[in-house]
């Protein structure tokens, strides 16, 4: 090959690899990354009371289920409990109800709350389906006052029981529905004092929720037998779901919905059950009690008798019988 045309391919060889590396380098600057603007800090305001977990309509405020946090200037609304107008103490909270739903960590708003003695607390404290009913307690029956709004007890009805035949009555003491929601205690539904602490009172009067089908229950027992109650224990609605859920009484909601998983536990918590009840009669008590109802004796004649046939009936006299 001629000198002059190997000269004039390398040259071309070299103005093209100077046009690539060129190129290359022009794209390379057009991609390098750019100055990103900051965000604007967001400014905090006042805080504001918001719920610590999800709060269903008809659930009972506590002091433990409400907290403050700040929340963004400018997205503070005028019916926010916030801290500094003095509206949103906790302690003045307690014993509201929840009218319309709350989730976690969303604000308390004062029109998602009814305190008592506004018209339709009662109502609003009762769930879908549920009735109230009011029994009289005593001291005794009553757990010496122990028993507050909100917690959850057991009915017993305590009766004697003549029957037919001489002697002293059976005692029975009978539990007739178990897990019921107290509503009120007398006038009170929560109880907290004036100062904003628990006070422990002699109470006369107890407001369940409880089914249409167990007031009636409870309506009839009052006027058989003396009615007390039975504090539960809330390590108890733990087991209580697990035996509804066993028995197919409620069902497990599909996935990991928080919402889901509160109306199932507040399903169990909150239904009160009439079936499966358990007694205990005197002689369980005592070896002088009755451990079954008297019965009148039947007497019987061993001696000779006559019968008497009329027509297709037949009469069996005792000999001797007037």
């Amino acid at each position: 090959m001629d000198v002059k045309k190997i000269v004039l391919l390398i040259g071309a060889l070299v103005i093209a690899a100077v046009a690539a590396l060129t190129a290359k380098n022009m794209f390379t600057g057009a991609g390098s990354p750019q100055a990103q603007a900051a965000a604007a800090p967001v400014k905090q305001g006042p805080e504001v009371l918001v719920a610590t977990t999800t709060l269903p309509v008809g659930t009972i405020v506590t002091a433990d289920v409400l907290r403050y946090q700040p929340w963004p200037d400018g997205l503070v609304q005028p019916t926010y409990y916030a801290k500094q107008d003095g509206k949103g103490d906790p302690a003045s909270l307690v014993g509201t109800v929840v009218r319309n739903e709350i989730t976690a960590g969303q604000p308390v708003t004062q029109g998602s709350l009814i305190k008592p003695g506004e018209r339709g607390f009662l109502a609003a404290a009762l769930g879908p389906g549920m009735r109230a009913i009011t029994v009289p307690v005593s001291a005794i029956s009553s757990v010496a006052g122990f028993v507050f709004p909100g917690d959850h007890v057991d009915l017993m009805m305590t009766q004697s029981v003549a029957g037919s035949g001489d002697g002293p009555p059976l005692k029975v003491s009978e539990t007739i529905v178990r897990n019921i929601r107290v509503l009120a205690t007398d006038q009170r539904t929560n109880a907290i004092n004036e100062e904003g602490k628990p006070e422990v009172r002699t109470i006369a009067m107890v407001t369940l929720e409880v089914t249409p089908k167990i007031a009636e229950k409870i309506a009839v027992a009052q006027s058989i037998g003396a009615l007390s109650l039975s504090l539960r224990s809330i390590a108890d609605t733990q087991n209580d779901l697990e035996k509804a859920i066993a028995a197919g009484d409620i069902k497990v909601p599909a996935g990991t919905d928080p919402k889901a998983e509160t109306r199932m536990l507040l399903a169990a918590q909150g239904k009160p059950v009439d079936s499966g009840s358990t007694f205990t009669v005197g002689g369980e008590v005592s070896r002088y009690q009755r451990s079954t109802v008297p019965v009148k004796a039947i007497e019987t004649y061993t001696g000779p008798v006559v019968r008497v046939a009329r027509g297709n009936n037949v009469t069996v006299i005792p000999l001797g019988a007037k």
